[in-house]
């Protein structure tokens, strides 16, 4: 039997299951392939949502997805990737494939070499959200330093401003640097309306006990220090490709492959948008970029056509606290929505990732949709209407 085999639990690993569970039923209902996704947690983690106090509730369990759709879940981590001979390591088992998913998403690189890395926090993964919003909880008035005035920075800082005093620190002399100048004025009139402190052109040197010391020198009080710096994709990228970019993502094709049996997809997958760009590291284009991959490995399989990875209109929604919500369009970031109505814009889409659980047909339909069907993701051209 003909056996798909993904590497990952998260947006990417997922719909790259629900994908390939597509391309079966194209193919025939009864077609002999076997489809088996490898991760070590019980749960897809819905990690935009982490910024959030309550980061147990961005999660949906794996089974509810996988189950209805004959796909297997091999609760482990993945060590080895063995191109030539088709096999993949998992806590010392040895898997065969005939067509492989790398869809192992990114991690946060934390400074091992910083004094006092040990007591950072961060929300890159549900641990992670959870040890921050237990050391917090039921705490007011607490002083939190958040380095990185980046979308996740920016919208932890927002967050956490609800109830304690924060300060923002960005080695960057502008924050949301890698957002553009489009966002920028309104990103800085909800750090005023926030009274989130800056300290730009700087950064964090030291974390002690209540404290933490910037580049500067300055000694700052810090019941929390927050790391949201830097993401690198999964280091199991070197095992398939010796060209990764910047980011340490495999370069693939139009139809997402990265060698003749091996297709990526996620974080892990420098896919061409269009160009001038590649995807981000996004739920937003994670999302297609699984559908796209899985169907595709299938697809070779079955011998079915295989499909292109036609990206959708690019956006960006940022939410920030208390003063709102941002929401642009394009790569040049036009602001299209803020304050509450952003805010509105920020909480959809956070309910349309959720992928539909238990029922195999809306599983499957929603894998056959590339394009996220959602009015804030048009299909078309069509601007949402600007805030007034």
């Amino acid at each position: 039997m003909a056996h798909v085999v993904i590497i990952g639990g998260g947006f990417a690993g997922v719909w790259s299951a629900a994908g390939a569970a597509l391309a079966r039923e194209r193919a025939d209902g009864d077609a002999d392939l076997r489809i088996t996704l490898i991760a070590p947690n019980e749960h897809l983690v819905l990690r935009p949502r982490l910024y959030e106090p309550e980061p147990d509730l961005a999660k949906v369990e794996l089974r509810r997805i996988l189950g209805p759709i004959g796909a297997g879940h091999v609760r482990a981590s993945v060590s080895t990737i063995d191109t030539e001979r088709r096999m993949v390591v998992a806590d010392g088992e040895e898997i065969g494939y005939d067509r492989l998913v790398l869809a192992a998403g990114s991690r946060l690189v934390r400074p091992h070499d910083l004094p006092g890395a040990e007591r950072l926090f961060d929300i890159d993964t549900l641990d992670g959200a959870r040890r921050l919003a237990d050391h917090l909880r039921d705490r007011e008035d607490y002083k939190v330093v958040v380095v990185g005035a980046g979308f996740t920075g920016l919208e932890a800082a927002t967050a956490l401003a609800a109830r304690g005093r924060v300060l923002l620190v960005d080695r960057s002399q502008v924050v949301g640097d890698q957002l553009g100048p489009g966002p920028r004025k309104d990103i800085e009139a909800a750090l005023d309306e926030l009274s989130i402190e800056r300290r730009l052109g700087t950064t964090v040197t030291e974390v002690g006990e209540g404290y933490a010391v910037l580049s500067d020198g300055t000694k700052v009080e810090a019941d929390v220090v927050v790391w949201t710096v830097g993401m690198r994709a999964s280091e199991l990228t070197r095992q398939i490709s010796g060209e990764l970019d910047h980011l340490g993502r495999v370069p693939v094709d139009r139809r997402l492959r990265a060698l003749p049996e091996v297709f990526a997809a996620g974080d892990t997958a420098a896919a061409p948008f269009d160009a001038e760009h590649t995807v981000m590291q996004a739920c937003q284009h994670a999302t297609p970029l699984g559908k796209v991959a899985g169907y595709n490995a299938a697809a070779d399989l079955l011998g079915i056509p295989l499909r292109d990875f036609t990206p959708g209109p690019y956006v960006t929604c940022l939410d920030l606290g208390g003063a709102g919500g941002i929401f642009t369009r394009g790569w040049d970031r036009r602001v299209m929505a803020t304050g509450s109505h952003g805010k509105e814009i920020k909480m959809q889409i956070n309910q349309a990732i959720h992928p539909p659980v238990d029922d195999a047909e809306k599983i499957l339909a929603a894998a056959d949709r590339v394009r996220i069907d959602h009015p804030f993701f048009p299909r078309d051209e069509k601007e949402p209407t600007p805030a007034a």
